[in-house]
């Protein structure tokens, strides 16, 4: 193993370590619900490892509960995940080089921080690794099994995040990954444009709706500004060695 490889490795668990953490009370906090809902240790544990995306668990579960239709719960949590059909589109260029297998390993860990943390290593200019991305995404995805089986034996002991202040350390840490990106070009009012899409579709529409719809906003006014000199030559670039 190289310096390098060894470099990216420590770089990787690192950055997924505080993830792990910040995202830990939720972990605990799923596999409580779940259980409360009659699902038991085993398949609490079985949704974390596949469904994998901590909101729209939560809202799978609570469905669960009240008996609806399963088409319904599909098309809610699709709707809670539909980002992440966005998220891999944005870094199809940054990981082009990975073979199939690798990126369908590598997107099944795909979460916001990891698009997040992505995008960041890219904009520096550093190669987005296979071995990096993997250690990024196990780094949270194995402690998030764990805390999730920890939480079902623990049953709600946990209680309401909001109760002991730990509700905050999720929104806290997004906040976090959004303004790293400031200094891109048309960043405030996207990011104005998606606060304000979502807020709307949480009146208008409803809760999980205004998660997908703020994206949207916030992408169609990305789509009408226009780009700045350098990522327009990076976009340039990106078209001649396609063609």
């Amino acid at each position: 193993m190289t310096p390098a490889t060894k470099e990216e490795i420590r770089d990787a668990f690192r950055r997924g370590s505080a993830v792990a953490i910040a995202a830990a009370p939720f972990a605990v906090l799923f596999g409580a619900v779940a259980v409360d809902n009659g699902l038991t240790i085993a398949e609490a544990a079985l949704m974390s490892a596949t469904l994998y995306a901590g909101a729209s668990q939560l809202v799978g579960v609570e469905l669960f509960n009240h008996h609806v239709a399963p088409w319904l719960v599909v098309l809610s949590i699709f709707a809670v995940n539909f980002r992440h059909v966005l998220y891999s589109a944005a870094i199809a260029a940054h990981i082009r080089h990975l073979t199939f297998w690798q990126k369908a390993t590598s997107l099944f860990l795909l979460t916001d921080p990891q698009f997040a943390e992505t995008e960041r290593r890219a904009d520096s200019g550093i190669r987005v690794s296979y071995i990096w991305s993997m250690v990024l995404g196990l780094s949270v995805y194995v402690p998030w099994l764990c805390l999730t089986i920890i939480g079902g034996f623990l049953g709600n002991l946990i209680g309401d995040p909001k109760a002991i202040g730990i509700d905050v350390l999720l929104p806290i840490y997004f906040m976090g990954l959004v303004l790293g990106f400031r200094s891109r070009a048309n960043w405030l009012p996207v990011v104005l444009a998606s606060g304000a899409g979502s807020i709307l579709a949480l009146h208008f529409v409803g809760s999980p709706w205004h998660v997908s719809l703020g994206a949207l906003a916030g992408i169609l006014v990305a789509a009408v500004l226009p780009l700045d000199g350098k990522e327009a030559a990076t976009l340039g670039e990106t078209v001649e060695g396609e063609a």
